[in-house]
Order: C-alpha cells, then structure tokens, then sequence
C-alpha cells in the first residue's frame, strides 16, 4: 500500500472522535476521519470542518492515506467495537504501524491487545482521554501508554492537541502496555469520589443548613475562587443558578435523583479489591449511584423508616467554613486512595508511572482539574516515593487542621439523617490510618479459633496456633 499524505487516521465520527479530529488538524495535521456508517461521516463533514480534516468513505482509502508510519486513532465505544475496528485495520497495516486507542477500554483489554499486535509488528497505545465534548475540541488532557519508543512517532499529535496549564501540555507518557488506560480508570474513579463529596455538600447545606438554591450557588461560586478552585466547583455553582424555562423552578429540583455510571469507577473499585488497597470512598460513591436508582424502595423506606430530628444547627459563616474545611479534607483523603492504587499497580505491572507527571497533566482539561493538583505534584517532586499523599507536609498539615471541622459537619448530617457515605469514608480512612488498633488481633483470633488460621504475637518472631477452650455454651 502505497505511502499517503495524512498525519493521522481518526476512527469514529461520534461527538468525540470529530472533535478530537478537528482539534488535530487545528494545529496543522492532515487529518483522515472515516466512520463504519458513512452517515456519522458525512454529518462531520457538514459540521464545518478545519480545512485540514478529509473525510474518507472507504476504510482501504482511509489506511492508504496515511503517512507511514500510519497512525489510525479509535475513538469508538469500549469493548467489542475496539476487537472489531482492530479486526478490520490489523491486516491493512505493516510492521511499524500504530494503532491508539481513545475509548474507555478497560485496562487488561488493552493489555491483550497491545500483546496480540505486538507479535505482528504494530505498535499498540491505549490513551485516556479526559475532557468531555468541549475538551476534546479544545485541548483534553491525554494519558498514553504503550511502547516507549513508539510514542515518538505520536507525540507531537498528542502533546500539540493537549490542554495546557500555563505553557506544559497535559499529556506524558504514562507507562508500558495498559498503563494509560489504567490512570484514566482511577482517574474516573477520582472523579466519581469527588462528584460525590460535592454532592453531599450539597445535601448538607440544603437539608442540616435550610439554605436556598440560590444561596447555595453563591457558596460554590465563592469557594471557586479559593483553595477549591476546580472545574466541578465551577460548574456546580452555574447548575445551581440555573433556572426551567418553562416552570421558573431551579432546574437541579425538576431532575431525577437517579445518577448513572458507565463502569469506570467500578472497574476502579475492583481493581482495589484486587491489589488490596483501600478505596472506600470511590466504593462509596459507586454504592451511593446505586442506591440512588432504588427509587421505589427509597419511596418505602422513608414513609415506613422513622427520620431522626436532630438538634438546631446555627448556620452562619462559621457552618460555611467548616462545610468547605470538610470538603477539601474528603477531597485530600479521595486523591490519596486513588494515588495509592497507581503505586501498587506501579510494583505489580512494573509500569514506569511517575505520580507528579500524573498529577500534573490533570490539572487543565479533564474533568477533575483543579488548583489543588498543582500541591500534588508539588509533594512527588519533594518525594517521589511517597507512601501515601497524606503524609506530604502541606496535606497533613490540612488534615490536621480541618479534621475537626470534618468530625463536625459529618455528626451533624448524621444526627439529621443525611445520606454522607463518602465524607463518613474520608473519616473513618484517616481514624483507620492515626489509630494504634483495628481490632484486627481480635479478627486473627476468630480466624484462628474457627480455622487454624494462625496468627502472630507481639513478643515473638512466627506464626502460632492455639488451641481455643469453649468457656461458654454456644
């Protein structure tokens, strides 16, 4: 197959695969797009691309316009889809070719993949893509990893496309095989965590604080000018200004409350299990997404479940604070779960991840981009080998002074029955790391006592067994 004069190929004319393929020919690349429906393809070309972008209604003219070596971009639905697209372009490429992949796929899928087409020489990246539509036209925040060698050939795209903070673009190289995919799991697990803590501040606000809509609005709007400084902070405040046009109504009133999930953050979830790292608050916030669709059952249980008073609360400016101290103390514990887990994927894939590089590349263009992330990328620098982000001076030092104001505020939605399943787990993490005991030796006795499981002593080296006596009739 003849050498073409595209740049790239992009796969999938939806939403975000047009966007991210005009966004690269906004900054000079020929950009090839063909769609497996030439109707998507055809409504991009109708969109007013960039001069740059081509649409192409045969896949064998696609690959043969392409530079070598080709470069073929999916930005299609995870799972089957991405075998079926690698199916059909696998065999109309050569040894050196590459192929990235921009969906959500999961990471061990990609790791499949990226070992199958490694044997026939093509090059196999799987890139997060954080951003939404607006991201991916204007500059996401991108996390390839696949071959270190490799990414020469498709860095120039990637960095040039990438949002930027201050003049760095958010996009590095993140590791071998499925690493990339790998952080922008956790990355979307972060995401759900934070989404959730905002929600429950929201909550506590509204239902232990009495306060408005409107008034919680302006309490956002303010806290985007602060420490809290983040895109959801951002648009949280603009929801809540936001009014039906047909019934005058604050809108966020008129719409279900029922979240969904694509699976990211289960994945994320899961995947903790797996290593054996704790990631309460993600799980918490998966678990609250759940719960949030059991309508009918929720509509039962709150006409037949008796709802505590609670005491009066004194809203003032001193209730606002502590609301907002508890907000960023949850959101210090969330991102130290979730770094947590990139350092013990780190040790079991032997991926080169570096935290700081991580750390950094969110903090413009995705979703959890934030002020706050600059501080995270300030600690690995200051230690790279961090056990976990809470013991970096500036966290702990915030931990320990708004632990109060989160004791606090999570006691008062308890008392009045607000649902806070994610700042009870920021909680509970940091008295599960300070506390001396767990309760953990009587747990190894039990397990001893129904199963010879053994345990260890305080005063001697080994495992031991013993022989447990019943004292008591059972």
């Amino acid at each position: 197959m003849s050498n073409g004069t595209m740049d790239i190929g992009v796969v999938g004319m939806g939403v975000m695969g047009s966007n991210l393929a005009f966004n690269m020919a906004d900054h000079g690349f020929q950009v090839a797009g063909w769609n497996r429906t030439a109707d998507m393809t055809e409504a991009a070309a109708k969109r007013n691309p960039p001069a740059n972008f081509h649409p192409f209604y045969d896949l064998k003219e696609f690959i043969g316009s392409l530079k070598k070596p080709r470069r073929v971009f999916l930005m299609i639905a995870a799972g089957e889809p991405v075998d079926w697209a690698i199916g059909e372009i696998a065999p109309l490429l050569e040894a050196g070719d590459i192929i990235l992949d921009g969906g959500n796929s999961f990471y061990e899928d990609t790791r499949r993949r990226h070992g199958a087409l490694k044997e026939k020489g093509i090059c196999y990246f799987g890139v997060g893509v954080s951003g939404g539509e607006k991201g991916a036209r204007l500059g996401p925040a991108i996390m390839p990893g696949g071959d270190r060698a490799a990414y020469e050939s498709v860095r120039p795209i990637l960095e040039g496309i990438a949002a930027r903070a201050g003049e760095e673009p958010c996009c590095t190289y993140i590791g071998e095989d499925g690493a990339g995919h790998y952080v922008k799991m956790v990355h979307n697990g972060i995401e759900y965590a934070d989404m959730q803590l905002i929600a429950e501040t929201y909550l506590i606000l509204k239902h232990v604080g009495g306060l408005s809509n409107a008034r919680i609005g302006e309490i956002f709007h303010a806290w985007n000018s602060g420490e809290l400084r983040s895109y959801l902070i951002g648009i949280t405040a603009d929801i809540f200004a936001e009014q039906d046009a047909k019934t005058g109504a604050a809108l966020v009133d008129i719409i279900v409350d029922r979240a969904g999930q694509k699976g990211t953050g289960r994945w994320t979830s899961l995947e903790a299990l797996a290593r054996g790292v704790d990631l309460s608050m993600i799980s918490a916030a998966c678990n609250a997404r759940v719960l949030s669709n059991l309508t009918e059952e929720r509509a039962h249980a709150g006409a037949v479940m008796t709802a505590p008073e609670g005491a009066a609360v004194t809203v003032d400016a001193d209730f606002i604070e502590a609301v907002r101290r508890s907000l960023y103390t949850a959101k210090i514990v969330a991102y130290a779960q979730g770094f947590s887990l990139y350092c013990a994927a780190k040790e079991e894939f032997g991926w080169s991840l570096d935290f700081g590089k991580i750390a950094s590349i969110f903090r413009a263009g995705c979703i959890i981009q934030a002020e706050f992330l600059q501080r995270i990328t300030d600690a690995y620098a200051k230690e790279p080998n961090l056990k976990n982000l809470m013991f970096d001076d500036f966290f702990l030092s915030s931990i320990n002074g708004n632990m109060a104001s989160l004791r606090r505020t999570v006691c008062l939605a308890v008392e009045r029955g607000v649902p806070i399943p994610a700042f009870s787990a920021a909680m509970q993490y940091i008295d599960a790391f300070r506390s001396p005991q767990l309760g953990a030796n009587l747990i190894q006795a039990q397990r001893d006592y129904f199963g010879a499981h053994t345990f260890e002593r305080v005063d001697k080296e080994g495992s031991f067994h013993h022989v447990w006596q019943e004292h008591y009739e059972k």
